[in-house]
Protein backbone atom coordinates (compact mmCIF):
# COMPACT_ATOMS: atom_id res chain seq x y z
CA UNK A 1 0.00 0.00 0.00
CA UNK A 2 1.00 3.79 -0.49
CA UNK A 3 0.70 5.90 2.96
CA UNK A 4 1.69 9.44 3.76
CA UNK A 5 3.22 9.93 7.47
CA UNK A 6 2.69 13.72 8.24
CA UNK A 7 5.32 14.64 11.12
CA UNK A 8 8.45 13.44 11.48
CA UNK A 9 9.52 13.62 14.64
CA UNK A 10 9.49 11.31 17.20
CA UNK A 11 6.91 9.23 16.97
CA UNK A 12 6.19 9.57 12.81
CA UNK A 13 10.16 9.19 11.75
CA UNK A 14 10.00 5.98 13.49
CA UNK A 15 6.49 5.20 11.78
CA UNK A 16 7.33 6.27 8.57
CA UNK A 17 10.61 4.19 8.57
CA UNK A 18 8.63 1.08 9.89
CA UNK A 19 5.87 1.16 7.85
CA UNK A 20 8.61 1.16 5.24
CA UNK A 21 9.94 -1.96 6.62
CA UNK A 22 6.95 -4.01 6.32
CA UNK A 23 6.97 -3.79 2.56
CA UNK A 24 4.41 -0.26 2.19
CA UNK A 25 5.19 2.54 -0.24
CA UNK A 26 5.84 5.50 2.50
CA UNK A 27 6.22 9.22 1.85
CA UNK A 28 7.38 11.64 4.91
CA UNK A 29 6.11 14.84 4.73
CA UNK A 30 7.34 17.86 7.17
CA UNK A 31 7.93 21.21 7.22
CA UNK A 32 11.16 21.59 8.50
CA UNK A 33 13.36 21.28 5.73
CA UNK A 34 16.90 20.47 7.43
CA UNK A 35 15.01 17.52 9.47
CA UNK A 36 13.51 16.11 5.43
CA UNK A 37 16.88 16.49 4.22
CA UNK A 38 18.40 14.51 7.01
CA UNK A 39 15.85 12.28 7.07
CA UNK A 40 16.17 11.65 3.27
CA UNK A 41 19.72 10.83 3.86
CA UNK A 42 19.36 8.05 6.32
CA UNK A 43 19.90 10.30 9.75
CA UNK A 44 17.20 10.53 12.21
CA UNK A 45 17.27 14.10 14.05
CA UNK A 46 17.21 12.05 17.37
CA UNK A 47 18.70 8.49 18.71
CA UNK A 48 16.63 6.00 18.74
CA UNK A 49 18.65 2.22 18.46
CA UNK A 50 18.12 0.69 15.10
CA UNK A 51 16.69 3.66 13.40
CA UNK A 52 19.28 5.41 11.32
CA UNK A 53 20.25 1.46 9.68
CA UNK A 54 16.61 0.88 9.06
CA UNK A 55 16.10 4.18 7.47
CA UNK A 56 18.84 4.00 5.35
CA UNK A 57 17.59 0.14 3.97
CA UNK A 58 14.42 1.55 3.27
CA UNK A 59 15.59 4.96 1.62
CA UNK A 60 18.02 2.89 -0.75
CA UNK A 61 14.87 0.76 -1.88
CA UNK A 62 12.81 3.07 -2.48
CA UNK A 63 9.97 2.53 -0.53
CA UNK A 64 11.03 5.65 1.65
CA UNK A 65 10.77 9.11 0.76
CA UNK A 66 10.34 12.70 2.14
CA UNK A 67 8.68 16.09 1.04
CA UNK A 68 7.94 19.22 2.10
CA UNK A 69 4.91 19.23 -0.28
CA UNK A 70 1.34 18.75 1.62
CA UNK A 71 -0.03 18.33 -1.80
CA UNK A 72 2.47 15.87 -3.45
CA UNK A 73 1.40 14.18 -0.07
CA UNK A 74 -2.65 13.87 -1.10
CA UNK A 75 -1.68 13.02 -4.43
CA UNK A 76 0.75 10.25 -3.20
CA UNK A 77 -1.56 8.06 -1.12
CA UNK A 78 -5.02 7.78 0.01
CA UNK A 79 -3.96 6.92 3.58
CA UNK A 80 -2.42 9.64 5.91
CA UNK A 81 -1.21 9.05 9.37
CA UNK A 82 -1.12 12.32 11.39
CA UNK A 83 1.80 12.12 14.05
CA UNK A 84 2.14 15.78 14.48
CA UNK A 85 3.36 17.46 18.63
CA UNK A 86 0.72 17.76 21.18
CA UNK A 87 2.38 20.07 23.22
CA UNK A 88 1.30 21.01 26.74
CA UNK A 89 -0.97 24.53 27.15
CA UNK A 90 1.21 26.58 29.59
CA UNK A 91 -1.66 28.18 31.09
CA UNK A 92 -3.77 25.38 31.62
CA UNK A 93 -1.94 21.84 30.70
CA UNK A 94 -4.53 20.87 28.29
CA UNK A 95 -3.30 19.77 25.31
CA UNK A 96 -2.27 22.17 22.50
CA UNK A 97 -3.98 20.96 18.88
CA UNK A 98 -2.87 23.81 16.93
CA UNK A 99 -0.54 21.74 15.02
CA UNK A 100 -2.89 18.73 14.36
CA UNK A 101 -5.68 21.05 12.95
CA UNK A 102 -3.29 22.68 10.95
CA UNK A 103 -1.92 19.26 9.33
CA UNK A 104 -5.40 18.40 8.25
CA UNK A 105 -6.26 22.07 7.32
CA UNK A 106 -3.16 21.86 5.11
CA UNK A 107 -4.26 18.08 3.94
CA UNK A 108 -7.76 18.73 2.74
CA UNK A 109 -7.61 20.63 -0.01
CA UNK A 110 -5.54 18.33 -1.84
CA UNK A 111 -8.10 15.55 -0.52
CA UNK A 112 -10.59 16.85 -2.75
CA UNK A 113 -8.63 16.79 -5.85
CA UNK A 114 -6.63 14.21 -5.23
CA UNK A 115 -8.77 11.69 -7.09
CA UNK A 116 -8.43 8.48 -4.47
CA UNK A 117 -11.31 6.58 -3.41
CA UNK A 118 -12.49 7.13 0.20
CA UNK A 119 -8.87 8.61 1.41
CA UNK A 120 -8.27 7.66 4.97
CA UNK A 121 -6.99 10.28 8.15
CA UNK A 122 -5.87 8.04 10.62
CA UNK A 123 -4.44 10.41 14.04
CA UNK A 124 -1.82 8.64 16.19
CA UNK A 125 -0.94 11.51 18.30
CA UNK A 126 -1.63 11.91 21.45
CA UNK A 127 -4.91 13.73 21.96
CA UNK A 128 -7.77 14.64 24.14
CA UNK A 129 -11.14 12.56 23.47
CA UNK A 130 -13.29 13.63 21.20
CA UNK A 131 -10.68 14.86 18.74
CA UNK A 132 -11.45 13.30 16.00
CA UNK A 133 -14.88 13.78 15.54
CA UNK A 134 -13.93 17.56 15.61
CA UNK A 135 -11.35 16.60 12.90
CA UNK A 136 -13.88 14.64 11.07
CA UNK A 137 -15.80 17.62 10.45
CA UNK A 138 -12.63 19.81 9.42
CA UNK A 139 -12.60 17.80 6.52
CA UNK A 140 -16.35 16.72 5.53
CA UNK A 141 -16.22 18.36 2.61
CA UNK A 142 -13.13 16.44 1.55
CA UNK A 143 -14.90 13.12 1.51
CA UNK A 144 -12.42 11.87 4.28
CA UNK A 145 -13.18 9.22 6.66
CA UNK A 146 -11.23 9.97 9.89
CA UNK A 147 -9.62 7.21 12.03
CA UNK A 148 -7.25 7.07 15.43
CA UNK A 149 -4.28 4.41 15.76
CA UNK A 150 -2.59 5.91 19.15
CA UNK A 151 1.12 4.96 19.48
CA UNK A 152 2.20 2.86 22.44
CA UNK A 153 6.12 3.71 22.14
CA UNK A 154 8.92 3.60 24.82
CA UNK A 155 11.66 5.83 23.68
CA UNK A 156 15.36 3.84 23.35
CA UNK A 157 12.89 0.36 22.04
CA UNK A 158 10.85 2.81 19.68
CA UNK A 159 11.24 0.52 16.56
CA UNK A 160 10.81 -2.88 18.36
CA UNK A 161 7.38 -1.48 20.12
CA UNK A 162 6.15 -0.69 15.95
CA UNK A 163 7.21 -3.61 14.59
CA UNK A 164 6.49 -6.00 17.41
CA UNK A 165 3.45 -4.22 19.53
CA UNK A 166 1.67 -5.49 22.24
CA UNK A 167 -1.57 -4.37 20.62
CA UNK A 168 -2.54 -2.31 17.77
CA UNK A 169 -5.57 -0.07 18.56
CA UNK A 170 -7.51 1.01 15.62
CA UNK A 171 -10.60 3.46 16.29
CA UNK A 172 -12.66 3.54 13.55
CA UNK A 173 -16.00 5.94 12.07
CA UNK A 174 -16.76 2.40 9.23
CA UNK A 175 -16.40 -0.95 7.99
CA UNK A 176 -14.20 0.38 5.45
CA UNK A 177 -12.11 2.48 7.68
CA UNK A 178 -11.40 -0.90 9.90
CA UNK A 179 -10.39 -2.89 6.63
CA UNK A 180 -8.00 -0.40 5.48
CA UNK A 181 -6.38 -0.54 8.85
CA UNK A 182 -6.06 -4.27 8.56
CA UNK A 183 -4.54 -4.32 5.52
CA UNK A 184 -1.93 -1.78 6.70
CA UNK A 185 -1.22 -3.89 9.60
CA UNK A 186 -1.41 -7.32 7.81
CA UNK A 187 2.26 -8.10 7.98
CA UNK A 188 2.16 -7.01 12.15
CA UNK A 189 -0.98 -8.87 12.39
CA UNK A 190 0.26 -12.03 10.86
CA UNK A 191 3.11 -12.19 13.06
CA UNK A 192 0.90 -12.10 16.23
CA UNK A 193 0.15 -8.98 16.66
CA UNK A 194 -3.42 -8.27 18.40
CA UNK A 195 -5.73 -5.92 16.21
CA UNK A 196 -8.55 -4.31 18.54
CA UNK A 197 -11.02 -2.26 16.34
CA UNK A 198 -13.52 -0.18 18.08
CA UNK A 199 -14.57 3.55 18.09
CA UNK A 200 -12.78 6.78 17.47
CA UNK A 201 -13.40 7.84 21.36
CA UNK A 202 -12.30 4.90 23.23
CA UNK A 203 -9.20 4.23 21.04
CA UNK A 204 -8.50 8.36 21.88
CA UNK A 205 -8.75 7.17 25.49
CA UNK A 206 -6.49 4.24 25.63
CA UNK A 207 -3.59 5.97 24.89
CA UNK A 208 -4.42 8.64 27.54
CA UNK A 209 -5.62 6.07 30.12
CA UNK A 210 -2.37 3.82 29.80
CA UNK A 211 -0.03 6.43 30.47
CA UNK A 212 -2.21 7.82 33.57
CA UNK A 213 -1.85 4.01 35.08
CA UNK A 214 1.43 3.92 34.33
CA UNK A 215 2.01 7.63 35.67
CA UNK A 216 0.32 6.71 38.78
CA UNK A 217 2.49 2.83 39.60
CA UNK A 218 5.26 5.65 39.78
CA UNK A 219 4.03 7.77 41.73
CA UNK A 220 2.58 5.19 44.02
CA UNK A 221 5.85 3.41 44.79
CA UNK A 222 7.71 6.83 45.01
CA UNK A 223 5.23 7.84 47.72
CA UNK A 224 6.17 4.25 49.46
CA UNK A 225 10.04 5.19 48.96
CA UNK A 226 9.33 8.55 51.18
CA UNK A 227 7.26 6.40 53.94
CA UNK A 228 10.11 3.84 53.83
CA UNK A 229 12.65 6.85 54.66
CA UNK A 230 10.70 7.77 57.83
CA UNK A 231 10.68 4.02 59.11
CA UNK A 232 13.48 2.90 57.81
CA UNK A 233 12.10 -0.02 55.44
CA UNK A 234 13.78 -0.48 52.31
CA UNK A 235 11.85 0.19 49.60
CA UNK A 236 13.33 -2.15 46.89
CA UNK A 237 12.34 -4.93 48.28
CA UNK A 238 8.54 -3.64 49.28
CA UNK A 239 8.59 -3.02 45.39
CA UNK A 240 9.92 -6.78 44.53
CA UNK A 241 7.67 -8.22 46.65
CA UNK A 242 4.77 -6.33 45.49
CA UNK A 243 5.67 -6.97 41.96
CA UNK A 244 5.88 -10.48 42.54
CA UNK A 245 1.60 -10.56 42.92
CA UNK A 246 0.59 -11.37 39.22
CA UNK A 247 -2.28 -8.84 39.82
CA UNK A 248 0.46 -6.05 40.29
CA UNK A 249 3.65 -7.32 38.20
CA UNK A 250 7.08 -5.60 38.54
CA UNK A 251 7.25 -3.05 35.48
CA UNK A 252 6.96 0.43 36.93
CA UNK A 253 7.87 -0.31 40.22
CA UNK A 254 11.12 1.27 40.57
CA UNK A 255 11.37 4.25 42.95
CA UNK A 256 13.19 7.22 42.09
CA UNK A 257 13.63 10.36 39.96
CA UNK A 258 10.51 9.75 39.07
CA UNK A 259 8.78 10.35 35.59
CA UNK A 260 9.93 12.75 32.55
CA UNK A 261 10.45 12.96 29.09
CA UNK A 262 7.61 14.43 26.29
CA UNK A 263 4.57 12.12 27.42
CA UNK A 264 3.62 11.13 30.77
CA UNK A 265 4.13 14.32 32.53
CA UNK A 266 2.15 16.35 29.23
CA UNK A 267 -0.48 13.53 29.04
CA UNK A 268 -1.84 13.11 32.29
CA UNK A 269 -2.24 17.39 32.82
CA UNK A 270 -4.00 17.26 29.39
CA UNK A 271 -6.14 14.20 30.58
CA UNK A 272 -7.33 16.02 33.67
CA UNK A 273 -7.40 19.31 31.76
CA UNK A 274 -9.87 17.28 29.09
CA UNK A 275 -11.72 15.84 32.17
CA UNK A 276 -12.33 18.83 33.56
CA UNK A 277 -13.95 20.53 30.33
CA UNK A 278 -16.22 17.74 30.60
CA UNK A 279 -17.52 17.88 33.48
CA UNK A 280 -15.91 15.03 35.39
CA UNK A 281 -12.11 16.54 36.64
CA UNK A 282 -13.34 14.73 39.99
CA UNK A 283 -12.58 11.19 38.51
CA UNK A 284 -9.34 12.04 37.84
CA UNK A 285 -8.88 14.15 40.30
CA UNK A 286 -6.14 11.87 41.64
CA UNK A 287 -3.86 12.48 38.38
CA UNK A 288 -2.62 15.78 39.74
CA UNK A 289 -1.71 14.50 43.23
CA UNK A 290 0.27 12.15 40.91
CA UNK A 291 1.64 14.49 39.14
CA UNK A 292 2.66 16.50 42.77
CA UNK A 293 4.27 13.44 44.20
CA UNK A 294 6.72 13.05 40.99
CA UNK A 295 7.76 16.63 41.05
CA UNK A 296 8.37 16.35 44.11
CA UNK A 297 10.78 13.41 44.16
CA UNK A 298 13.58 16.03 42.00
CA UNK A 299 13.26 18.50 45.36
CA UNK A 300 13.77 15.59 47.69
CA UNK A 301 17.02 14.54 45.35
CA UNK A 302 18.46 17.99 45.95
CA UNK A 303 17.31 18.03 49.46
CA UNK A 304 19.45 14.59 49.87
CA UNK A 305 22.95 16.11 47.74
CA UNK A 306 22.39 19.18 49.82
CA UNK A 307 22.96 17.57 52.95
CA UNK A 308 25.64 15.81 52.23
CA UNK A 309 27.81 19.33 51.01
CA UNK A 310 26.86 20.75 54.96
CA UNK A 311 23.63 21.95 54.18
CA UNK A 312 24.85 24.69 51.11
CA UNK A 313 25.92 24.23 47.51
CA UNK A 314 27.55 27.27 47.55
CA UNK A 315 30.98 26.70 46.05
CA UNK A 316 30.64 23.03 45.84
CA UNK A 317 31.71 20.77 43.01
CA UNK A 318 28.68 18.59 41.83
CA UNK A 319 29.18 15.56 39.48
CA UNK A 320 25.86 15.15 37.61
CA UNK A 321 25.50 11.33 36.07
CA UNK A 322 22.48 11.05 33.40
CA UNK A 323 21.09 14.38 31.35
CA UNK A 324 18.51 12.63 29.60
CA UNK A 325 14.95 11.90 30.74
CA UNK A 326 15.54 8.05 30.64
CA UNK A 327 18.60 5.65 29.39
CA UNK A 328 18.77 4.50 25.79
CA UNK A 329 17.19 8.20 24.66
CA UNK A 330 18.81 11.66 23.24
CA UNK A 331 15.86 13.19 24.17
CA UNK A 332 16.18 15.90 27.18
CA UNK A 333 12.27 17.31 27.36
CA UNK A 334 10.68 17.73 31.11
CA UNK A 335 14.34 15.47 32.27
CA UNK A 336 14.41 15.29 35.96
CA UNK A 337 18.13 15.02 35.62
CA UNK A 338 18.32 18.28 34.35
CA UNK A 339 15.84 19.56 36.16
CA UNK A 340 17.88 18.56 39.46
CA UNK A 341 21.16 19.71 37.66
CA UNK A 342 20.07 23.38 36.83
CA UNK A 343 18.25 23.97 40.42
CA UNK A 344 21.46 23.06 42.21
CA UNK A 345 23.59 24.93 39.81
CA UNK A 346 21.01 27.85 40.47
CA UNK A 347 22.35 27.48 43.95
CA UNK A 348 25.88 28.29 43.58
CA UNK A 349 27.27 24.54 42.57
CA UNK A 350 29.85 24.11 40.01
CA UNK A 351 28.10 21.59 38.16
CA UNK A 352 29.33 18.91 35.32
CA UNK A 353 26.98 16.30 33.31
CA UNK A 354 28.15 13.62 31.33
CA UNK A 355 25.79 11.47 29.37
CA UNK A 356 26.36 8.64 27.15
CA UNK A 357 23.77 10.52 24.07
CA UNK A 358 22.38 13.60 25.55
CA UNK A 359 24.87 16.13 25.99
CA UNK A 360 24.50 18.38 22.97
CA UNK A 361 20.60 18.60 23.29
CA UNK A 362 21.40 19.39 27.43
CA UNK A 363 23.96 21.60 26.21
CA UNK A 364 21.47 23.50 23.65
CA UNK A 365 18.87 23.51 26.38
CA UNK A 366 21.07 24.37 29.69
CA UNK A 367 24.06 25.94 28.34
CA UNK A 368 24.84 27.38 32.21
CA UNK A 369 25.65 24.12 33.14
CA UNK A 370 29.31 22.05 32.71
CA UNK A 371 29.36 19.46 30.71
CA UNK A 372 32.09 16.07 30.04
CA UNK A 373 32.17 13.70 27.41
CA UNK A 374 33.93 11.59 29.94
CA UNK A 375 32.66 10.03 33.63
CA UNK A 376 36.06 10.55 35.15
CA UNK A 377 36.32 14.45 33.92
CA UNK A 378 32.52 14.78 35.22
CA UNK A 379 33.76 13.26 38.58
CA UNK A 380 37.04 14.80 39.00
CA UNK A 381 37.28 16.56 42.35
CA UNK A 382 33.16 16.11 42.91
CA UNK A 383 32.02 16.86 46.41
CA UNK A 384 29.27 14.70 45.35
CA UNK A 385 27.85 12.77 42.71
CA UNK A 386 23.96 12.90 41.42
CA UNK A 387 23.05 9.02 39.59
CA UNK A 388 20.16 10.56 37.73
CA UNK A 389 19.64 8.60 34.94
CA UNK A 390 20.03 5.14 34.55
CA UNK A 391 22.38 4.43 32.20
CA UNK A 392 23.77 1.19 32.16
CA UNK A 393 27.37 2.47 31.60
CA UNK A 394 27.17 3.47 35.18
CA UNK A 395 25.89 0.46 36.69
CA UNK A 396 29.67 -0.92 35.38
CA UNK A 397 31.47 1.78 36.87
CA UNK A 398 34.24 0.82 38.73
CA UNK A 399 33.33 2.30 42.34
CA UNK A 400 37.19 2.18 43.78
CA UNK A 401 38.58 4.10 40.15
CA UNK A 402 36.00 6.69 41.04
CA UNK A 403 36.39 7.09 44.43
CA UNK A 404 40.15 8.26 43.37
CA UNK A 405 39.50 10.94 41.03
CA UNK A 406 36.55 12.61 43.36
CA UNK A 407 36.85 15.08 46.53
CA UNK A 408 34.40 13.45 48.50
CA UNK A 409 33.41 9.71 47.69
CA UNK A 410 29.75 10.89 48.15
CA UNK A 411 26.92 9.18 45.35
CA UNK A 412 23.22 10.10 45.81
CA UNK A 413 21.61 7.24 43.90
CA UNK A 414 18.12 9.23 43.00
CA UNK A 415 17.37 6.06 40.52
CA UNK A 416 18.04 3.27 42.43
CA UNK A 417 20.14 1.00 40.12
CA UNK A 418 23.44 0.86 41.56
CA UNK A 419 25.22 -1.76 43.83
CA UNK A 420 24.76 0.04 47.14
CA UNK A 421 27.09 -2.31 48.78
CA UNK A 422 29.86 -2.75 46.10
CA UNK A 423 29.97 1.41 46.47
CA UNK A 424 29.91 1.13 50.06
CA UNK A 425 33.03 -1.20 50.15
CA UNK A 426 35.01 0.61 48.12
CA UNK A 427 34.39 3.60 50.46
CA UNK A 428 31.49 5.19 49.69
CA UNK A 429 28.59 7.04 51.26
CA UNK A 430 25.82 6.38 49.22
CA UNK A 431 22.05 7.23 49.90
CA UNK A 432 19.01 6.29 47.63
CA UNK A 433 15.34 7.01 47.92
CA UNK A 434 13.66 4.46 50.36
CA UNK A 435 16.47 2.49 51.02
CA UNK A 436 18.77 2.14 54.67
CA UNK A 437 21.96 4.85 54.38
CA UNK A 438 25.44 3.12 53.96
CA UNK A 439 28.49 4.88 55.37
Amino acid sequence: MRLTVIGTGYVGAVHAACMAETGHEVLGVDVDEERIAALAAGRPPFHEPGLSAMLQRTVATGRLRFTTSMAEAARFAGTHFVCVGTPQRPESGAADLRHVEAAVDALAPGLRSAGHDGALVVGKSTVPVGTADRLAARLCDSGADVAWNPEFLREGSAVQDTLRPERIVAGVRSAQAEARLRAVYAPLVAAGAPFIATDTVTAELVKVASNSFLATKISFINAMAEICDVTGADVLTLAAAMGADSRIGPNFLTPGLGFGGSCLPKDIRAFAARAEEIGRGESVAFLRQVDEINTRQRRRTIALAERFVGGSFAGRSVAVLGAAFKPGSDDVRDSPALAVAETVRRRGARVRVHDPEAVDNARAAFPDLQYALDVTKACEQADVVLHLTEWPQYQELDPAALAAVVRTPVMVDARNTLDARAWHSAGWRLSAPGRPRLG
